[in-house]
Formats: structure tokens, sequence, C-alpha cells
């Protein structure tokens, strides 16, 4: 499961409501030797999360990035907006076994975590094991094949 090429950076946005969350674990991504890029926001104050989840989404989407952290309230909205751009993965993890789940199965490429939700020790369990785990391939690749064919349709 470790066998898949580690990464080195990272791009990490959020909005007002998972600002706190995303300035902890930034320190954890360091801790891990990432180079982490932030594209804000800065403080707590009100912004809007679709500003942010757009410019982490975009340098995944164009392979600037291998891989990002998204962070509002909830998770949700940054979850929808991430997955508007083409090669997105996007995926809202709560505990462990979905972050597991995701790379392993659906390769995903933007963890999204939920600033109201998630205490810093639970982000970290997370982010680790996204980070970590592989993508498995084989019947998963087939799937994924799929949804890139649908998704050169949507986006010719």
């Amino acid at each position: 499961m470790d066998s898949e090429k580690t990464i080195d950076r990272i791009i990490i946005g959020s909005d007002h409501a998972g600002f706190q969350l995303k300035e902890a674990i930034k320190e954890y991504l360091a801790d891990m030797a990432l180079a982490v890029t932030d594209v804000g926001t800065c403080n707590a104050e009100p912004a809007d999360y679709p500003d942010f989840g757009v410019m982490v989404a975009e340098k995944v989407s164009s392979g600037e990035f291998e891989r990002g952290i998204l962070v509002c309230g909830s998770g949700v909205g940054m979850t929808i907006i991430a997955n508007k751009f083409p090669g997105i993965r996007a995926v809202l993890c709560l505990d462990e076994e979905t972050a597991r789940l995701s790379r392993l199965h659906n390769n995903t490429n933007i963890l999204v975590l939920a600033g109201r939700r998630t205490d810093k020790v639970t982000a970290e369990t997370i982010i680790g094991t996204w980070l970590k785990t592989a993508f498995e391939g084989g019947r998963h690749q087939r799937r994924l094949d799929k949804i890139s064919k649908m998704e050169t349709k949507l986006y010719k």
C-alpha cells in the first residue's frame, strides 16, 4: 500500500470557518517535511469558500500540484467546488477509514476537512492516512477511467 511515490509539496486553502484548523494542520504538514503552499484565507474574517476552493482545485487540476487540502466549516461547500474541475476527485473525510478508502479505491487528490467538526488530532490522523495510502489500481482504475471519459465529454 505504501509503494506509491511520496509527495514533497502540497497546496492548502480554507475559508474563515476552516482558518483555525488550516493553520494547525500546516504545522503538521511541515513536520512531515512537506512544502506547504497556502492560498488563504489569512484570518478568521468572513470569506467565501469558492474563492479558495477554486485556487486549490485549479492548481491540482492543471497538474501543478499532485494533491491539495481544503477546509471550510462543514467541508461540503469546498467538496462541491473542487469537484467541478476536470481530474479532481475531492473527498470530505470525517474519519480515517474514509480517508484510507478514498485513496485506495478512488485515488482522491483533494482532501476536504470540516473545520467545525474536526479537531486537530483527528485531522492529523486523517491527513496522515490520506497521504500514506497508495491507490490500489486494478478494477478501481477501470472505474476512474469511466469518470475521466465522462469528464472529457463534459469539458470539450
